[in-house]
């Protein structure tokens, strides 16, 4: 049986907490929700315009407790809940780096040297996030870039004259480096450690997705570069080559 959620009211306008989806919904006029990311985490509760509110954990424990599968959720704080404790724990107080393993290799996260270093090879330079600024894609929220799995490292291409698909190379997807390591990310920014982690969240290890080229933007580049090089044959003058007068002159006349 459904239960009826819990409401709260803010000035006389009563809200719904649905912790399924970390937001408040006006009871009178549904479109009107307030989410998580709205608003302001002050740690024992949460702010937004002027109000104040505690913890989901006060406003729906019930609710919390089933949905984090806890039978007793007494002392329990919404962080405590809704970040991986042992992920955290071993990312600050162990000091152990986030993995993000890419087609089998695994490199470390390693925000302080603003790269993914690549572990047991140090032949490689690894994957500058500075080098791969322009591979961030909006659309995907991710960094797409081309990848050496022999060198493990990132490699550029010569988007001016390539034609085809690099057989050398593949396409790798992977999060920003705020979802890769959000607390490095706090401390390189001087933030509290906390914030965000609740949106975020804390994970150990992460999986790189393998892209098939024909799903990234280099059909469109080649494309282009194919009817660019068409274009400046077409221009190219013909040369015919020149014959001489009288083919059949075996010499000169004495």
């Amino acid at each position: 049986m459904e239960r009826d959620l819990p409401i709260i009211n803010l000035e006389g306008i009563d809200f719904i907490v649905d912790v399924s989806k970390f937001e408040l919904r006006e009871k009178e006029d549904p479109g009107n929700i307030i989410t998580l990311e709205d608003m302001r985490d002050v740690g024992d509760g949460y702010v937004f315009d002027q109000w104040e509110i505690p913890e989901f954990v006060k406003m729906d424990p019930e609710g919390m407790a089933t949905k984090y599968k806890i039978d007793d959720i007494t002392g329990k704080t919404d962080f405590d809940l809704m970040v991986d404790q042992e992920a955290f724990d071993k990312r600050v107080n162990q000091g152990i780096l986030p993995i993000l393993d890419i087609s089998g290799h695994p490199f470390y996260v390693d925000l302080r040297m603003d790269m993914l270093r690549p572990h047991d090879d140090f032949l490689s330079k690894g994957i500058v996030f500075d080098e791969i600024d322009n591979y961030f894609s909006e659309e995907v929220n991710a960094y797409i870039i081309p990848y050496n799995p022999k060198t493990h490292e990132f490699q550029e291409l010569d988007y001016e004259n390539i034609t085809g698909f690099p057989k050398d190379l593949i396409a790798v997807q992977f999060p920003f480096q705020k979802e890769l390591d959000p607390v490095g990310w706090n401390r390189a920014g001087g933030w509290d450690i906390k914030d965000d982690l609740k949106l975020v969240g804390v994970k150990s290890h992460f999986e790189a997705k393998t892209v098939p080229w024909e799903k990234t933007w280099l059909p469109y580049v080649i494309k282009d570069n194919l009817k660019r090089q068409k274009q400046e044959e077409k221009k190219k003058p013909t040369v015919k080559p020149v014959q001489p007068k009288d083919q059949n002159r075996k010499g000169r006349k004495m």
